[in-house]
């Protein structure tokens, strides 16, 4: 199921809301939305239900022994870490390892499976394993309550696709919540202003997208793959960055404070500011659980460096397993090690190259993301650096781009900073702050649902980028 659809719009969250407004006692209400979270992921997932269980299971477990055996908590925490990265490498990663052996050794007849990837899964296993870790490390007591810890690790709003919240941070709220009419009227306003990310920008820009990258190479121009990395550019920022606005107001609806997963990532002035901006709650996690670990910063520049490839291979390959990810992350990896060499200082004195080159970076960074190997991505790539080598064969790529694509990818570029930091200061700051909760607002709000409705029912293209991670 998902957000941007009939059933989730006009049943499941009807139902789910009205019976949390009627149940307002936290004990009681955790029971309802635990229920409402299992069947939301059940419809798309029968099969795999029993999965999810297991991991709420196998974590509650392992908090009990850390708990409650301190002298051997280490031991209980590796047993949490293998049993958890385990259910994720056999589902997520059995494929990938075992066609990357066969193609390395064709002679050796290595058997083939065709796991099926379980929605979320890479979401809801770094969430486990952020309880146990942390727990371990004292931050806060064990949850005791298999329901509680259960409604933490699948609660609907963030189970498949993130923000990845940590239990620290929702720790109090999951017994003790305030919800008010402000807070649901923040939520609500929240989640449709992430519907129309979704709906309008995103779909409509990746029915584009999915066009440009069908076409044959030979049909593919310089301006054809630019035109499909910026169109992707915008797709991922608004299908990803409108989910996470939903599920944000989906959680203050019921009462829990999520943190924000994005901050205009595509105004910065480098690669790390980027990847500061970027997915914020899956590169803090790195941050805290492997970078940290590792050694950080503080065994010398070398094992910086090294720190930093891992963590942005390791970073690439958990959005999925396949090389061109892998590759990904290396890239980027690359450029945040040249930054942190002494390019990033030169960025700082002339923000306007910085932002130029960050643009640059990441839109060529996008087309790896999207093809399906690496190699495609680099004759795609050729394409864009190298554009006066193709003329596509005569093809008209604006047979493939309507006007409305193009009105729609405009304000998407406008929206993805640009206005927000114009009316951030001076006598406009103050319009933005009367516009926010005020009638016309409210108004337009209503005519967002609308026109989204409109769309839906007349488009059967509403993917979800992120599920597949």
């Amino acid at each position: 199921m998902v957000f941007s659809s009939m059933v989730f719009l006009w049943v499941f969250l009807p139902i789910v809301f009205l019976l949390g407004m009627i149940i307002r006692k936290p004990r009681y209400q955790n029971i309802i939305l635990l229920i409402a979270s299992l069947i939301f992921y059940a419809w798309g997932e029968p099969r795999y239900i029993l999965l999810l269980l297991i991991s709420v299971a196998l974590n509650w477990g392992f908090g009990l022994c850390i708990d409650r055996f301190s002298a051997h908590k280490k031991f209980f925490l590796v047993l949490s870490i293998i049993g958890n990265l385990g259910l994720l490498g056999y589902f997520k990663y059995c494929n990938f390892f075992l066609a990357t052996l066969g193609r390395l050794f064709p002679w050796a007849q290595i058997p083939q499976t065709s796991i099926v990837l379980p929605i979320g899964i890479s979401f809801f296993t770094f969430q486990a394993m952020s309880y146990v870790i942390d727990l371990y490390r004292g931050e806060y007591r064990v949850q005791k309550n298999p329901l509680n810890l259960a409604l933490y690790i699948s609660f609907f709003p963030q189970l498949i696709a993130g923000p990845i919240v940590k239990y620290r941070d929702i720790d109090e709220q999951i017994m003790h919540r305030e919800i008010s009419r402000q807070r649901i009227a923040e939520g609500f306003r929240r989640f449709l202003y992430g519907l129309g990310k979704k709906v309008i920008i995103a779909n409509m820009t990746g029915s584009a997208v999915d066009k440009i990258f069908a076409l044959d190479l030979a049909q593919m121009s310089g301006a054809a793959a630019w035109c499909g990395a910026i169109l992707y550019t915008l797709q991922i920022y608004y299908d990803f960055s409108g989910y996470s606005d939903m599920a944000i107001g989906l959680g203050r609806m019921f009462g829990f404070d999520f943190l924000e997963n994005f901050n205009y990532p595509y105004i910065s002035s480098s690669i790390q500011e980027f990847w500061r901006r970027w997915h914020i709650s899956l590169s803090t996690w790195f941050r805290e659980y492997l970078y940290i670990p590792l050694g950080g910063n503080r065994r010398g520049k070398f094992r910086t460096y090294l720190n930093l490839w891992i963590v942005f291979a390791v970073t690439g390959l958990w959005h999925g397993a396949s090389w061109n990810y892998v590759g990904w992350g290396l890239y980027h990896g690359f450029f945040i090690v040249i930054e942190r060499m002494g390019f990033g200082k030169i960025l700082k004195r002339v923000p306007v190259l910085g932002h130029i080159y960050a643009v640059i970076v990441f839109v060529i960074g996008w087309v790896f993301f999207r093809v399906e190997s690496v190699r495609l991505g680099f004759r795609i790539v050729a394409r864009m650096v190298m554009p006066w080598r193709y003329d596509g064969g005569g093809f008209n790529i604006m047979t493939l781009i309507s006007s409305q694509t193009i009105f729609v990818a405009v304000c998407g570029i406008l929206g993805c900073g640009i206005l927000q930091t114009v009316f951030a200061g001076g006598k406009l700051r103050k319009i933005a702050d009367r516009w926010k909760y005020s009638l016309p607002e409210a108004i337009f709000c209503v005519l967002l649902f609308l026109y989204c409705i409109l769309l839906l029912a007349g488009n059967t293209y509403n993917p979800f980028i992120y599920f597949r991670f």
